[in-house]
């Protein structure tokens, strides 16, 4: 398990391993939520970097006989 520490200003470093892992770059933005009495990361991802990414699902809506 890795561990930080939280700085005099609430600051905290991210390890490498899990920038690396999860792709974080310098500069990005990452949304912060407190739940269940843990933080949570998010990064938070453009418009035009989330086109596309549903692409290939089923859309189709499976209605019963009697429903047009």
């Amino acid at each position: 398990m890795l561990a930080v520490t939280v700085s005099p200003k609430f600051q905290v470093v991210i390890p490498l391993a899990v920038r690396k892992q999860m792709q974080i770059e310098a500069g990005q933005k990452l949304q912060v939520i407190a739940f269940n009495n843990r933080i949570e990361l998010l990064a938070i991802e453009s418009p035009a970097q989330l086109r596309g990414f549903l692409a290939g699902i089923d859309t189709e809506v499976h209605r019963e006989g009697d429903r047009a």
